[in-house]
């Protein structure tokens, strides 16, 4: 079965960075749609960025447009998400997800992934 762990969260002054990383294994990394989650208490579960690892392609919620950065390095079976520019509204457990069925465009319209790891606790202070 596929396994992912999300790590890399912490506490961060506003306007500060982090970089999150998720692992992902149990299966080659050939071509999935890595998403990235997050959700505060009370909220609902909120997709910010997508990448499918076999090309490259990515997305962006508004809310993380031009300030969080996803990437994957193949070989490390590994997806970043380079968060820049924090806002204390940023405060969330974040979580990484893979669908393995279809391309980027279905899980951010459709939502469904296939599976989930364990959450890092991003806060952001001000």
């Amino acid at each position: 079965d596929v396994q992912l762990q999300a790590s890399g969260g912490g506490l961060v002054q506003a306007g500060g960075s982090l970089r999150l990383s998720c692992a992902v294994s149990g299966a080659p990394f050939n071509d999935y749609a890595i998403g990235w989650f997050r959700q505060a208490p009370g909220k609902e579960r909120e997709a910010i960025s997508f990448i499918q690892t076999i090309n490259g392609s990515k997305y962006y919620a508004d809310s993380v447009k031009g300030r969080f950065t996803i990437s994957r390095d193949n070989a490390k079976n590994t997806v970043y998400l380079q968060m820049n520019s924090l806002k204390p509204e940023d405060t969330a457990v974040y979580y990484c997800a893979a669908g393995s069925n279809y391309g980027l465009g279905h899980y951010i319209e459709r939502g469904g992934m296939d599976y989930w790891g364990k959450g890092t606790q991003v806060t952001v202070s001000s």
